[in-house]
């Protein structure tokens, strides 16, 4: 793993989070992104060489309605860049850790995704991320 890519934080109304979060970063969020396959609603923000990144539910269905409704707004993930994560998640998995999503998936901010099951990483739900090359 190369670095945190960036933080998702839960939130119920993205519009006002990204008010509440321009005032404490001091600037604007750059992109505004949906992603149908998860149901949510994202919004990036810069903070020096990071990334914190604002996902708010579609539907009740969507894991970000499902965390709010248990836990209530927060951290929902933290997400790492990896050079190949088709080969970090056969890694990975060798190593004991559970798998959601064996095979990437297209996530926001055009990158592919995978992530791994809280019960395996001591309660954090862990994301990869990789650059989608076109």
């Amino acid at each position: 793993m190369n670095k945190i890519e960036h933080i998702g934080i839960a939130v119920k109304d993205l519009e006002f989070s990204n008010v509440l979060f321009e005032k404490l970063f001091g600037q604007s969020h750059y992109k505004i992104e949906s992603v149908e396959s998860e149901g949510v609603n994202t919004s990036f923000f810069m903070v020096g060489n990071n990334k914190i990144e604002l996902l708010e539910a579609t539907n009740n269905e969507s894991p970000i309605a499902k965390f709010i409704e248990k836990k209530g707004e927060g951290i929902h993930h933290i997400a790492f860049d990896v050079n190949d994560i088709k080969s970090e998640i056969i890694r990975l998995e060798k190593e004991g850790f559970k798998v959601l999503n064996k095979k990437p998936k297209k996530g926001a901010d055009n990158k592919w995704v995978a992530f791994l099951h809280p019960k395996s990483t001591n309660g954090v739900l862990v994301e990869l991320c990789q650059d989608i090359k076109e």
